[in-house]
């Protein structure tokens, strides 16, 4: 599990497909303090480490999840969230995130709003009935609160310490990013479906 609080913003140093997609991701985590087969959040996709260095770690990418995510369009150089996972007594700075990614968002607009940015996404429809005025959700890893939704158009604000420290200051319109629902929406929603 995780906050969707970044904490550090990752670069894929290679990509080698044999089967599944293999990445090496660099970091400036102390990869002495990560486990083989421990879970890292990259771009709000939970994968397991299967080797380290002393400034990377590697990853292996199953055919599901680049066929439902962002990672197909890594390439060599591209700058990626990461979030360790949560260890008992962490703070829970954002909200339960899961790493299991449901589908992708678009940037259809970006506009200034005072020193931040507001972003308004396109969802699927069929993930757009779990979004809600200032619920939670993930996007490529990062917590955030949406701040208005319209029919399967949302929008949220940025702050400019969340574009410095993730990779939301890159971004523009047209961009597709990694949408994660809020766990609680999704039970909420099973449960009014099954008594209705």
């Amino acid at each position: 599990m995780f906050t969707g609080i970044v904490t550090d913003i990752g670069d894929i140093r290679s990509l080698e497909r044999k089967g599944d997609l293999r990445a090496r991701i660099g970091s400036s985590y102390d990869t002495r303090t990560i486990d083989i087969g421990a879970s890292i959040a990259c771009s709000g996709v939970c994968l397991t480490v299967i080797d380290l260095g002393p400034d990377w770690f590697d990853v292996e990418i199953s055919a599901e999840t680049l066929d439902k995510t962002t990672i197909g369009g890594w390439v060599k150089g591209t700058k990626i969230n990461l979030e360790r996972a949560l260890k008992v007594g962490d703070e829970l700075g954002g909200h339960i995130v899961s790493g299991h990614v449901d589908g992708l968002a678009e940037i259809v607009e970006m506009r200034p709003e005072g020193d931040s940015v507001r972003y308004t996404f396109e969802a699927p429809r069929t993930l757009a009935r779990f979004i809600a005025s200032k619920g939670s959700v993930a996007l490529d890893g990062t917590s955030l609160t949406v701040n208005e939704v319209e029919d399967t158009r949302f929008g949220v604000n940025i702050i400019p310490h969340t574009q410095e420290v993730t990779t939301w200051g890159r971004c523009k319109v047209g961009d597709k990013v990694n949408l994660e629902i809020d766990t609680l929406a999704r039970y909420v929603a099973r449960l009014a479906e099954m008594s209705g």
